[in-house]
């Protein structure tokens, strides 16, 4: 079986030797073989990172990708690896996309803004108005100061 010079691994695999090095550091790829001082790969590595790039496309980092790898017990199947990280990464995506929803409203907001400084802006913390009703909002802010940025008669 030939073995691959880490710059080969790189240029099969598409990313930079550093990153490579990096992998290896973080546990995710299995420390290679020295020959003459030169980190010599066996081609399965590529399959490996194969696997590393899909975990990253899903949103994985690197430090659950060693888990995924090596932090499950030996018999532990593939299959129920994936399910096992899957089920806590959708929790953590949709408070992501949830937090995200709350970022773009306010942003909507900011479109509309009739305010004449940035400091009228804070003082109306859209940020946390966005997730106020419309009652609570007048009665934090007082109804003459809700009137002076458009956002917060808009919502």
């Amino acid at each position: 079986m030939s073995s691959l010079s880490i710059g080969e691994v790189a240029a099969r695999a598409g990313i930079a030797p550093s990153a490579i090095r990096y992998y290896e550091e973080a546990g995710v790829l299995t420390t290679p073989e020295r020959v003459n001082g030169r980190r010599r790969y066996r081609p399965d590595v590529l399959t490996r990172l194969a696997v590393v790039r899909m975990a990253q496309e899903a949103g994985f980092t690197v430090a659950e990708i060693a888990t995924l790898l090596n932090g499950f017990d030996p018999d532990t199947t593939a299959a129920a690896r994936w399910h096992a990280l899957a089920a806590r990464k959708i929790v953590e995506i949709d408070a992501q996309i949830a937090r995200a929803q709350v970022m773009r409203r306010v942003l909507d907001q900011s479109l509309h803004c009739d305010c004449l400084t940035l400091d009228e802006c804070a003082g109306l913390g859209w940020t946390s108005e966005v997730e106020l009703g419309q009652d609570e909002r007048l009665d934090r802010l007082g109804a003459t100061q809700a009137t002076v940025c458009s956002p917060m008669n808009s919502l």
